[in-house]
């Protein structure tokens, strides 16, 4: 009776882990087939990586922060760092309309209205998740707004 709920509780673990993605490789040959990460225009320093501009690990694309360094106002500066995801998405095989979240990054949050009305529909008819703060002390760069997202291939 013992052995067969420990079976029992092992079959149940193994599909909720499987279902879930979160299982655990208990083998070389299984750690060998996980996916690889895949890093996109590294930015350098002497030789030593700094960053990356997008990395992709399975089929999610990681874009890091874009920001606008010139001159403008909150409308330019959205405009360019969207361009700038944009181009970064399409270098990783996937699209605007494929992004899961975005997170917004303002020098100042009465920026907020004229950032949105750049934002709206940049994204298609679904736009993604987002999340919007701002941030204290300013954007790296004086960079208005900065942006991140996360996007399927």
């Amino acid at each position: 009776m013992k052995s067969q709920r420990r079976s029992l509780l092992k079959r149940l673990f193994a599909s909720v882990a499987g279902i879930t993605g979160l299982g655990v490789a208990t083998s070389k040959a299984e750690a060998a087939a996980a996916p690889q990460k895949e890093v996109f225009n590294v930015v350098t320093e002497q030789d030593v990586p700094l960053f990356s501009g997008s990395t992709k690990m399975g089929n999610l694309v990681f874009v890091a922060g874009k920001g606008y360094h010139k001159e403008g106002d909150i409308k330019v500066h959205t405009d360019e760092v969207l361009k700038e995801l944009e181009k970064e998405l399409i270098k990783a095989g996937s699209s605007m309309e494929k992004v899961l979240k975005v997170t917004v990054f303002l020098h100042d949050l009465n920026d907020y209205k004229a950032m949105n009305e750049v934002y709206k529909g940049r994204f298609g008819s679904k736009p993604p998740v987002r999340t919007t703060v701002a941030v204290y002390g300013g954007v790296p760069g004086d960079s208005l707004v900065e942006m991140d997202c996360i996007a399927y291939i």
